[in-house]
Formats: C-alpha cells, sequence, structure tokens
C-alpha cells in the first residue's frame, strides 16, 4: 500500500460533475482528490478482500446471537416495540439490497481491523462505484482497481425485480444541504432503473400515512408498496409515525430491512469481540472502560462524531458532535498509519448481496469525520 501523487485532470470538476458528483469541493479544498492515490499488489487486494467475507461471516453469527438471545436487543438502545418486527424481519428475510461498507484499518502489512460496519445509511458509494474507476480508466487504464460495486448493485436489484410490486421503488432521504445523501440516493436509483425498474425520489418529509390502508403514500396519494431510504432505523423509529412503520411491515417493503438497526448499531462491536476473541479482524471492544490505548465513539454516531482517543490515559484527539446522550463504546486503539504528515488513510471495504464488491478510501487526521478526502487507488 503505498502513496503517490499524480497530476489531476484538467478538467475534472466537469467530468465528475458530468457522473453525478456534485458534492466534490469543500471549503475550498477538493474532497474529490485525484491528485493524491493509492498503490497496491494483488496479494494486499486479496487480503483486504477476504477480512471482507470473514467480517461478513462473523456479523451473521453475531447477529443470530442477539436474535436468539432473549435480552440481546436491550443493549442496543432499540425501542421495545421494534423488538418483535426485529427478529422476524431476520428470520424471515425480507427482500433486501444487504449492501454496506466495513471501515477497516490497514497498514499494509497486518490484518485489516474492523473499526464499524455503516450498513444502514453508507454513503461515499458514487465515488467507490464509478468516480474512482471513471478515473482509473484515463489515467491507469492498464492497471487494475478492486472495483465490481457498480456491477453487483444492478445485478442485485435486478434479482429483485419480480418480488417488488409494479416494479416501482419510491428512494426517501433527506434534502441535505451539502448534496452528500442526495447524490448517493441518485446514484442508487440509476442502478435500479438500469436493472428495469421504475423509481421515484421522495423527501422523508414529505411522507404520508394513509390509517385505512395502513400504508404510507406519497406527494400523489400513491401507496409506497417499496422503500428505500437513507435515513437511519433509530430516527424513523423515533419519528411521530415511527409505530406506524410496524403497522406497515407487512404491506411494505424497506431498504434496508428493520434488522439492519442490530448491525449499523456499534453495540455489535463487544457482542463480536466476546464471541471471537482475539479474531485477526478484529479489535478489543466493551462496553465500560478498557486499560490502555482506547477509542471512545457513541453507539449511534455518524460521520465520525462525538469520538475521542486516549493514549495512556490523556485524550490527544476528539471530535465534537450531537450524539452526547448515546451509549459508549470502548475500542482499543489501532494506530493508523501516516502516509503523508497528518494523513491517516481509513479502508472502506464493501459488501453487495453480503458479498465483497470493491474499495474507497478516505484520508484525514486521527479521527475520519465528514470533511475526509475521498482518494481512488489502483492495482499493481
Amino acid at each position: 500500500m503505498i502513496r503517490e501523487q499524480v497530476a489531476p485532470r484538467p478538467d475534472w470538476q466537469d467530468k465528475v460533475e458530468a457522473r453525478g458528483l456534485i458534492w466534490h469541493t469543500g471549503d475550498g479544498k477538493p474532497y474529490w482528490d485525484e491528485g493524491t492515490y493509492y498503490r497496491f499488489d494483488r496479494i494486499e487486494v486479496d487480503l483486504i478482500e477476504g477480512a471482507t467475507a470473514e467480517l461478513y461471516r462473523l456479523f451473521l453469527e453475531a447477529g443470530q446471537a442477539v436474535i436468539d438471545d432473549p435480552q440481546g436487543l436491550k443493549i442496543f438502545g432499540i425501542p421495545d416495540y421494534c423488538h418483535a418486527a426485529i427478529r422476524k424481519a431476520w428470520n424471515d428475510e425480507p427482500p433486501a439490497l444487504n449492501f454496506g461498507r466495513f471501515d477497516l484499518g490497514y497498514d499494509g502489512t497486518g490484518a485489516p481491523k474492523l473499526f464499524e460496519f455503516n450498513c444502514d445509511t453508507p454513503t461515499s458509494l458514487l465515488e467507490a462505484a464509478v468516480i474512482q474507476w471513471d478515473w482509473k480508466q484515463e489515467v491507469f487504464r492498464q492497471s487494475d482497481q478492486y472495483n465490481s460495486l457498480h456491477e453487483r448493485l444492478v445485478g442485485k436489484w435486478a434479482d429483485l425485480r419480480t418480488l417488488i410490486p409494479d416494479r416501482l421503488v419510491h428512494f426517501a432521504h433527506v434534502a441535505d444541504a451539502v448534496g452528500e445523501d442526495t447524490v448517493t440516493v441518485a446514484y442508487l436509483r440509476d442502478t435500479a432503473e438500469e436493472a428495469g425498474l421504475k423509481t421515484k425520489a421522495i423527501a422523508i418529509d414529505d411522507i404520508g400515512w394513509d390509517g385505512t390502508r395502513h400504508m404510507f403514500v406519497d406527494l400523489d396519494e400513491r401507496a409506497m408498496t417499496t422503500i428505500f431510504k437513507l435515513y437511519p432505523w433509530e430516527w424513523l423509529t423515533n419519528e411521530q409515525f415511527g409505530r406506524n412503520l410496524i403497522d406497515s411491515l407487512d404491506t411494505t417493503i424497506w431498504m434496508e430491512p428493520i434488522w439492519k438497526m442490530i448491525w449499523s448499531n456499534k453495540a455489535i462491536l463487544p457482542v463480536l469481540w466476546s464471541m471471537f476473541p482475539n479474531h485477526p479482524n478484529l479489535l478489543p471492544a466493551s462496553y465500560s472502560p478498557m486499560a490502555g490505548n482506547v477509542v471512545t465513539k457513541p453507539a449511534l454516531a455518524r460521520e465520525g462524531a462525538n469520538v475521542a482517543i486516549h493514549r495512556d490515559a490523556t485524550m490527544i484527539a476528539a471530535s465534537s458532535g450531537a450524539y452526547d446522550g448515546s451509549q459508549i463504546i470502548y475500542q482499543a486503539l489501532y494506530e493508523l498509519p501516516e502516509t503523508a504528515p497528518g494523513c491517516f488513510p481509513v479502508l472502506g471495504s464493501w459488501i453487495v448481496d453480503g458479498a465483497p464488491a470493491g474499495m474507497g478510501i478516505r484520508e484525514d487526521g486521527l479521527i475520519t469525520g465528514n470533511t475526509a478526502r475521498f482518494v481512488p487507488h489502483v492495482i499493481g
């Protein structure tokens, strides 16, 4: 894993915008940074891909253990009224893309280590699937890239097509100011349409509830029978219509399913460590304070918010955020490689339908936040 420099394409802004990445610059600095890239050899990529498949296996076992334990969902802070629905969805396996991003620490020598699993509202998808591939094809055409994301997403939508009523999927998200969620949802709509589905966009706030039909409806009063939402389940279940969600589960396909509340919650990390202690791809994790160098993070925070790093009982880095009231998870510190002054890469290794599908890389300081840069990679 070698960090290298290359001249950005003179018209790179126009090219990434043409492919849908409207949010490519922040505070005058590129978010999409093609002046930097990482070069991996095939052995390293095989190691990352293998770790991704292995972590998915561990999550399946940990999820089943939580489901089988009558008290297993209590530690996740999930409302009691959702428990039966989560267990039913886990056992029934409703239609799903079953996609997500494992955030990994990797230094090019040891085993990749899991930080967390973003599998409810994962972003940086367009960048990983399309933008870095286009860059690679133009700048390093003879090189390869660990990237089958687009083909796998389209293929999975095609597999789901006969299960979706009217072959129509509503795509719901927050109209975020910077456009990150908008970009992700627009790209996923493209993959669904490429697979032969019809799609319709709607803002979360515009979804209505029809009490007579026990169904959610769009602005045209059309029943929303299949909904892809880029909006956290824990937020949905705490909304005014949260209990209506449970009423809708027999008539509405939600993507991703409500059981994702288990995997997307960092409270799963101590479960994994207790079940698979000393596993090479896991870091020690606990619900209570740990000795040694430790990272503390809220169970339900996003984009690196409210994370603190402690080395020798001294806090050396911390991020702000709105998750102060969330349960704290303790995880052993993994020393990220500093590949350039102040630059610490985190690998985002994707799965689609439970299978490894590609990788994206974000660079930031010691804590990877929402201002991290996305940088491409090549193999060879």
